[in-house]
């Protein structure tokens, strides 16, 4: 990066996207308008920065975002930029979870993509830099770089302090199972109104490695984001000021060495990233955004490809909910940079791999040291368990391969009768009053991209379940996903999903699954000729969305192995918006 100090170099915009909105006698009106916002003449000749915020009033996740969009814009200014601030949806998982707003959360994160590439492309941005805060937002704003492929940099707007109940550490995922513990009579009403009034003290995201942090993670360990930035909690504000700012001025300095994120996302990079969420517990929702941000660079990266990581990474991260921290005690003891020192110590990373430091990432950790007076991370030498908190699997019942989080579970083998559900709203109403039985594999289908529409998340009925103290004596199969703080034998993204007739479609009461986490098996225990016989009497269903946007995101979505996916990707591109 360049020294404040230092005088800046001028840019040359002949070849930058702004040139179609600031220059010649043709762009007079355009000037007009930016004029009429108060800009100078050397402001509207600067390249223009795109600061993009998923900033709304939804959720403690994004409430922050706009604060520090006004530091970062600082940042771009130092760097001889002008900033211009704009914001995009966000749909939060943590309220839409339980009811149809579930529905909209996974198409949220390709219209988050969507609407920044039309603002970018709409007023010609020669650069951005993405602020996200809640699951969907950051890989939907890190999609949207890699679509874009100007240079840009990406800042997670940081984790939520722990709550404290009865002197413990708690998180939004501790109020989901204690519903479930209200419902089977182990905690009070008075107790779960206290859980619910402190779980979540501050702005910021989700404080576990659910998927907010898992994703925030990636962003660290594939270089889009500056070292450390990821790790600081929101309510450490100054920290957070100084990487907000570091952000815009880094963004500068890219554009300087037009360093993109596609010359940053290479396959190394996403294989980084996998090895991240394996060795951390993180959210089985990026066997998801993996492959989705992959489509985006053109690279084909999809669920196989993240599973096989998966499989051959150590588990060092003791983080909630499969452990026992919070992203502030990571913070606190060096935060990503420890995770990612000891799998490169390990051997376990490509440290040749650039980032947006302009170093590789093996020189962003050349002076990191691995603390050894801790136990929130491990060495690689001595994991919580030798392969990764979560597992791919594949079988019978999932021809195409599903996806199951065994960070801290006690079994990794399970074999029972189906009960079957057709929608996650019949199967927590059965959950809540204890119709099943021990033993069973609980699946809930027609909540796949296609089938709901959307791929909602199950985390009532999951929560209810570890809250009802059932995580280990059932399983759960569903074509939906799960939410980054589900616990438990619970197994999603199975596909083909039941919408297109795959397997889990023609699964009935009483027929046998076998789960094997660490064979990587899922299967139906029923003949190929039954399950033929059934698949000729199966007919489509018809659900409630016939219209508006989740009619539309049904039409686009494709599979869940290879991202859930609304468009083809840059394998198909005939130019890059980077180079109009």
């Amino acid at each position: 990066m360049l020294d404040d100090g230092k005088k800046l170099p001028k840019f040359d915009k002949s070849k930058m996207p702004s040139r179609h909105t600031t220059a010649g006698p043709s762009r007079a009106p355009h000037r007009s308008m930016y004029y009429a916002m108060g800009l100078t003449e050397d402001e509207i000749n600067a390249p223009h920065v795109g600061v993009a915020t998923c900033w709304n009033e939804a959720a403690p996740c994004n409430i922050d975002l706009s604060r520090q969009a006004q530091v970062v814009k600082e940042g771009v200014r130092s760097g001889g930029g002008t900033p211009r601030e704009f914001t995009t949806i966000t749909v939060t998982d943590g309220i839409a979870m339980g009811h149809d707003g579930m529905k909209s959360s996974l198409a949220s994160r390709d219209w988050i993509a969507d609407t920044v590439e039309l603002t970018m492309r709409g007023h010609s941005y020669d650069a951005m830099v993405a602020l996200a805060g809640c699951d969907k937002s950051l890989p939907g704003m890190m999609m949207a770089m890699l679509r874009l492929n100007v240079p840009a940099v990406f800042l997670y707007g940081g984790a939520i302090m722990p709550g404290k109940f009865h002197g413990k550490d708690v998180t939004i995922g501790d109020v989901f199972e204690g519903v479930g513990q209200h419902a089977a009579g182990a905690m009070s009403a008075a107790d779960l109104h206290e859980l619910e009034c402190v779980a979540c003290p501050s702005a910021g995201a989700c404080g576990g490695q659910f998927t907010a942090n898992t994703m925030a993670t990636v962003s660290e360990a594939m270089g889009l984001a500056l070292p450390v930035s990821a790790s600081v909690p929101t309510s450490y504000t100054s920290a957070r000021d100084h990487y907000a700012k570091a952000a815009g001025r880094t963004v500068m300095d890219l554009l300087r060495l037009n360093l993109r994120p596609r010359d940053i996302a290479t396959r190394k990079a996403f294989e980084n990233a996998a090895r991240v969420v394996a060795a951390s517990g993180g959210s089985t929702n990026a066997g998801l955004h993996l492959p989705a941000m992959a489509h985006e660079a053109g690279i084909k990266f999809d669920l196989d490809d993240v599973c096989a990581i998966f499989k051959k990474t150590p588990y060092i991260g003791d983080m909630k909910p499969g452990g026992r921290y919070v992203a502030n005690d990571l913070y606190k003891v060096g935060g990503i940079p420890i995770l990612l020192k000891a799998l490169l110590d390990g051997g376990y990373l490509h440290g040749d791999c650039i980032t947006v430091t302009g170093k590789s990432l093996e020189d962003n950790l050349r002076d990191v040291v691995f603390p050894t007076d801790q136990d929130v991370v491990r060495p690689t030498s001595n994991p919580l368990s030798p392969t990764g908190g979560v597992a791919g699997l594949k079988g019978s019942l999932a021809p195409q391969g599903c996806i199951v989080k065994v960070a801290g579970l006690k079994m990794r083998k399970f074999r029972g009768p189906a009960r079957c559900f057709d929608s996650e709203a019949e199967a927590f109403a059965a959950v809540q009053v204890r119709k099943y039985k021990v033993g069973e594999v609980i699946v809930i289908r027609y909540e796949g991209p296609r089938g709901s529409p959307g791929m909602p998340e199950t985390l009532s009925t999951t929560g209810a379940l570890s809250g009802q103290d059932m995580g280990d004596k059932v399983a759960l199969v569903t074509d939906g996903r799960f939410s980054g703080a589900t616990r438990g034998f619970c197994v999603g993204h199975v596909g083909p999903e039941a919408a297109v007739g795959g397997p889990i479609a023609l699964v009935k009461d009483g027929d046998i699954i076998s789960l094997d986490a660490d064979g990587n098996t899922i299967d139906i225990e029923v003949s190929k000729e039954e399950l033929d016989r059934r698949r000729a009497q199966w007919k489509p269903r018809t659900n409630n969305y016939q219209s508006g946007v989740l009619w539309k995101y049904a039409q686009l979505v494709g599979d869940a192995c290879k991202g859930a996916v609304t468009h083809p990707g840059a394998a198909a591109e005939t130019h890059v918006y980077a180079d109009i």
